[in-house]
């Protein structure tokens, strides 16, 4: 029987060399994506027209793709997201999904560290490279209020980085995260406290129908003038435009975004603010993570088929 056909969709995964060889090893029909970027709907589905499973990652995998592919039966899902895969079509079609979850907590928690204290000291650097030489410290990490929403995998994980910074942590979650909290001296209370105290708040959710655009004027209003946001989860959960106003009113003192609305982003006005840092969804795509969700997705692939 010949062996099962793959196709690898992540741009990420198909350029580390050492990830191709190892699933190739397994599935020596396997096949990559070379376009060094997501694929089209319809190059979607040209490309998994004949595969037994897809290695995916941040694609659209919807009712009407999966409808379009009746060889497909088992999707290895490459990274931890799960908001771009509609998984009641996938039991309606009977294919298997596989996700390993944590396997770029580090990655993840480590921008998030960098962000506050980016954010914290000024680093922003917009000013100096015009050639205007403005000397402002801004202002410690240590010993801030850091508020936590979302405490699973990544948030936990900040919570030990946080650890040599003796900051005061709040957490929200809606899973109960006493025994952690305990552990890490983190206090869990509720959210409109957490908004309304924290120097910080930092964003580790999925982006579901609850937590759509769930940070919104309405939040932003409540949290400190001297405030700032952080989000490396989704960037469906922040509204943009009442983040945007927000930002040029002063309501909060600033933001570090490595997720948007939109992918890549387009609105170059908001990029552009002066007190907004940003990076280009990288939170996950250190080489260590590229790693790790890569053989993750793998060893999926390979319990599945039993190889």
């Amino acid at each position: 029987m010949d062996a099962p056909k793959v196709a690898v969709t992540p741009p990420a995964f198909c350029k580390t060399s050492s990830l191709r060889v190892e699933l190739s090893q397994y599935f020596p029909n396997a096949v990559f994506n070379d376009q060094d970027r997501y694929l089209s709907v319809p190059e979607l589905v040209d490309f998994l027209a004949d595969a037994d499973a897809a290695l995916i990652g941040r694609d659209q995998i919807n009712a009407e793709l999966i409808r379009s592919l009746p060889k497909l039966r088992m999707i290895s899902k490459y990274g931890v997201g799960m908001d771009n895969v509609d998984q009641e079509a996938l039991r309606r079609a009977g294919i298997d999904l596989r996700v390993t979850f944590g396997t770029n907590r580090r990655s993840v928690a480590e921008l998030t560290l960098g962000f506050m204290i980016g954010l914290c000291h000024n680093m922003l650097s917009e000013k100096l490279k015009s050639g205007f030489w403005q000397r402002d410290g801004g202002q410690e990490l240590s010993g801030k209020t850091v508020g936590i929403i979302g405490c699973g995998n990544v948030g936990q994980e900040l919570v030990r980085l946080l650890q040599p910074f003796q900051c005061q942590i709040r957490v929200r979650d809606i899973v109960d995260r006493g025994e952690f909290c305990r552990q890490f001296g983190a206090v869990e209370t509720g959210f409109d406290e957490l908004i309304k105290e924290s120097d910080i708040v930092t964003l580790h959710v999925p982006l579901t129908e609850d937590t759509k655009s769930f940070i919104d004027k309405a939040v932003l209003a409540k949290m400190k003038s001297s405030a700032f946001l952080v989000n490396t989860s989704r960037g469906g959960v922040v509204h943009q435009g009442d983040l945007h106003r927000a930002l040029v009113s002063g309501e909060i003192a600033g933001a570090g975004l490595d997720v948007f609305y939109e992918e890549p982003p387009t609105d170059i006005g908001f990029l552009q603010l002066p007190n907004l840092m940003v990076t280009p969804h990288i939170g996950g795509n250190t080489r260590e993570a590229v790693e790790a969700m890569g053989k993750a997705a793998i060893q999926n692939l390979v319990e599945y088929f039993s190889v």
